[in-house]
């Protein structure tokens, strides 16, 4: 069997804060490297919260694996270091003076030199189609251009693994379309949330669909998206 660079293992969660209502129930996945996997859901059915257990922003937990090693305290900096997050908003990861430093930072936090980091930043940037871009404020940039910019701060790092949450959230159909070919351009193994269906058909070959918290649906993109009665009985 191919190897499993992400896997879950009868995993649930409940937020301490909430009202007991688990957020993750008994789920069971695995995803092998190289594989695009869309995972889609209604509001509140554990997308996000999943995502986030990929690389312990939520509370570690050995029930996760990522490349063969368990989601503890004392693996987070190797995985954090293999699996590359986008978050759903841009700005959250746009921080610098210019895009350059932020595609650079990751880099340079890696024990790059500064030439190094700068080439690295380069070869990311012209991934995401941005040449050009790197004296740019980040928050001058349009919303696509944004998007694409958080996306080559991850890749700068080479990472195994790319998570995004709701990448295409904001963005005009075009910059939906151009964005779909970039991710599904890509080698690395890759886990998407969205709520747009027709994005995830365009940047994924298989489809993850959770309903309050466990798998309902896992199968080919062309398959799952294509039933129609499921996924409105999912909310969807």
């Amino acid at each position: 069997m191919p190897e499993a660079c992400i896997a879950f293992r009868n995993f649930s969660y409940t937020y301490e804060d909430g009202d007991g209502t688990c957020a993750l129930t008994d789920v069971t996945l695995s995803i092998a490297r190289g594989e695009s996997v869309g995972l889609i859901g209604h509001n509140g059915s554990g997308k996000s919260t999943l995502l986030m257990h990929t690389v312990g922003i939520l509370e570690p937990d050995s029930q996760v694996t990522v490349s063969g090693l368990p989601v503890t305290r004392e693996n987070l900096k190797t995985i954090r270091r293999r699996v590359g997050y986008v978050f759903q908003n841009p700005r959250d990861q746009l921080f610098m003076s210019t895009v350059a430093e932020d595609v650079a930072f990751g880099p340079l936090n890696l024990g790059m030199s500064p030439a190094e980091a700068l080439a690295a930043a380069d070869k990311a940037l012209a991934l995401v189609g941005l040449e050009g871009f790197d004296e740019r404020t980040p928050y001058h940039l349009s919303g696509g251009e944004m998007r694409r910019a958080s996306i080559a701060t991850v890749l700068s790092m080479s990472p195994d693994i790319v998570v995004m949450d709701e990448p295409s959230s904001g963005l005009d159909p075009r910059a939906k379309r151009e964005l779909a070919a970039l991710i599904f351009s890509l080698s690395c193994t890759r886990l998407i949330s969205s709520h747009d269906l027709d994005f995830i058909r365009g940047c994924t070959d298989r489809v993850i669909l959770l309903n309050h918290g466990r798998i309902v649906a896992d199968g080919p993109a062309g398959e799952i998206l294509g039933d129609k009665g499921m996924l409105e009985g999912n909310g969807l």
